[in-house]
This record gives C-alpha cells, sequence and structure tokens, in this order.
C-alpha cells in the first residue's frame, strides 16, 4: 500500500494504484455502459450509478452514497 500508480493508462497517460480503478476509467474511452435500467434502458458505466438511478423509478428516497 505504497499509493505508488503503477497503472498507466496508453490512452491518455492518467495513472491508477489498482487494476480495479484502471479497468473502471478503460470504459470512459471505450465508451463501454456495461449496467442497463430495466426500466427506461438508460445505461451507466459504474453499476452503482445504476443503483441511484433505480430510486427514480421507484418511491426510495437516495441515501447519501459514501456518506
Amino acid at each position: 500500500h505504497t499509493g505508488e500508480k503503477l497503472f498507466p493508462c496508453a490512452d491518455c497517460g492518467k495513472s491508477f494504484t489498482t487494476s480495479s480503478s484502471y479497468i473502471r476509467h478503460q470504459l470512459i474511452h471505450s465508451g463501454e455502459k456495461p449496467y442497463s435500467c430495466a426500466d427506461c434502458g438508460k445505461s451507466f458505466r459504474q453499476r452503482i450509478h445504476l443503483t441511484q438511478h433505480h430510486c427514480t423509478h421507484t418511491a426510495e428516497q437516495p441515501t447519501l452514497w459514501g456518506r
């Protein structure tokens, strides 16, 4: 856990400390949005964003994610 950024992006030069962060970042360049809403078809790059969006189709109040 040195904080060293060992995963550089060949497309833009940005570097990441974890491979999972690097892989998530690659979705920006590919345009891929693998998480789709079953109700309206809107797509998202990250599952958490789909989960937050789902609240727009229900009576649920969104929570303060990550707080």
